[in-house]
């Protein structure tokens, strides 16, 4: 089925980000407000304890998980927000990366921010995210 949303470019502005700069669904469409996706493994102990990279791999797969059971897929997400507990850039940029590359194509509006901590023990990242699917 294809996805109800529309990913939208702007020639007028920069085309360094490696995302759209805004996303439309239609207005029959069912919203999907995800909660943030956080690195937990099914007893709920956060993994890829320190690594950054490991633990953006694990929100992803949570949030595929969690937009399934809603009966929608990463190509439905209208936007997402990428929270990283750390002052540094270069943390920052090795999470975006991975959740970049996950979703592929569909680079939809992004918003990347450090955070001074998040809510489990150990944790360094989450993902919130909204979709969108015609049914």
């Amino acid at each position: 089925m294809p996805s109800a949303v529309t990913l939208i470019r702007s020639s007028s502005l920069s085309d360094v980000a490696e995302y759209a700069y805004a996303a439309t669904a239609p207005a029959e469409a069912r919203l999907i407000f995800l909660a943030g996706s956080c690195p937990l493994d099914a007893d709920g102990a956060t993994v890829g304890i320190g690594d950054y990279a490991a633990q953006a791999a694990a929100c992803v797969e949570t949030l595929t998980t969690a937009l399934g059971d809603a009966g929608a897929s990463l190509e439905d997400v209208l936007t997402t927000r990428v929270l990283v507990a750390s002052s540094r850039q270069v943390d920052l940029v090795t999470a975006w990366e991975v959740v970049r590359d996950a979703f592929g194509d569909h680079d939809v509006p992004s918003t990347l921010l450090g955070v001074a901590a998040l809510g489990y023990d150990h944790q360094l990242v989450e993902i919130e995210a909204t979709a969108a699917v015609v049914d």
